[in-house]
This record gives C-alpha cells, sequence and structure tokens, in this order.
C-alpha cells in the first residue's frame, strides 16, 4: 500500500503544501538528502494551533499537533519529490515543544508525528529524534519540527 493510501486508511487527510510565511525556503535538496525547514501545526486557513504546553492533561492535544505538524512536513515531503514512495529513510527529526518550564514530557508530544511517520512509512519512517522544551516558538504555535529525510533517485 503506498503511503498516500495509508495516510487514508489511516482515517487522515494529506493537506496542500502551504508556502513559508517568511524568508526562507520549505527544503533544500543534497544529493539523496531533503532537509525540511521547521513546520508547525498550520491549518488549511493558515494559522495555526497556539498555546504553551504546561502540563500532562494537554498531552493528547498536543500529540495531534505535532501529528497535524507531521502531516504538514509529508505535503511538502510530497511536493518536493512527487511521491511519498520515493522516501527511503526518515534520517532525523528535532522536535520543539512551546512548554512551560516545568514540562517534561516532551517527547510524548513529538510522538505525534514519529507514530505518524512510521504508520505511513514502515520502517522508513524510523528515525533518530531529538525532542525539546522552548519558552516561545515563532507565532505561538505549540510545536515546530524539522526533519532530514533521504530520498531515492
Amino acid at each position: 500500500m503506498s503511503p498516500e493510501l495509508r495516510i487514508v486508511a489511516l482515517g487522515l487527510t494529506l493537506p496542500p503544501a502551504l508556502p513559508p510565511r517568511a524568508n526562507y525556503v520549505p527544503y533544500r535538496r543534497v544529493n539523496d538528502l531533503l532537509f525540511l525547514s521547521g513546520h508547525g501545526p498550520r491549518l488549511p486557513d493558515n494559522t495555526y494551533r497556539l498555546g504553551t504546553i504546561t502540563g500532562q492533561a494537554q498531552i493528547a492535544d498536543a500529540y495531534a499537533d505535532a501529528q497535524l505538524t507531521g502531516l504538514n512536513m509529508l505535503a511538502t515531503l510530497k511536493e518536493a519529490v512527487g511521491e511519498l514512495n520515493r522516501i527511503t529513510a526518515v534520517i532525523k527529526l528535532l522536535g520543539m515543544v512551546n512548554a512551560a518550564p516545568s514540562f517534561t514530557a516532551h517527547s510524548k508530544v513529538i510522538d505525534g508525528c514519529s507514530d505518524l511517520f512510521v504508520n505511513v512509512l514502515g520502517d522508513a519512517g524510523r528515525h533518530a529524534r531529538s525532542a525539546v522544551g522552548m519558552s516561545s516558538l515563532p507565532n505561538g504555535m505549540t510545536v515546530e519540527i524539522e526533519a532530514i529525510v533521504q530520498i531515492a533517485p
């Protein structure tokens, strides 16, 4: 089953790839590696899911925000390479959580993106990862995630 069909089977929809809102490119390709700029939980109306994660009660919503961010990243990847089955490996994710100083479950939040990548891409979606807390993120968004991905020729 193709990654695009797996997205549908999960009950999800691949959103359109949205253009950057600042002076950067959404990705840069170097040989067989694609470096994705930081993506957030941007909605189709070009707004973001906002907020600071302060406690355990917000983990489920923040996980969903990380999953939405992952869908946005997959949309950018599809735009960059045409078909998601050209992804041979997600090499590395850096997940940043807009978190209060006392919040320590950053990994549980970023699992929203990691779980999506594994569910959609199988073993190619398994990756090295860092999940860290930040005192703020651009536009007040809840999470920001960047990636390095290997692409088949």
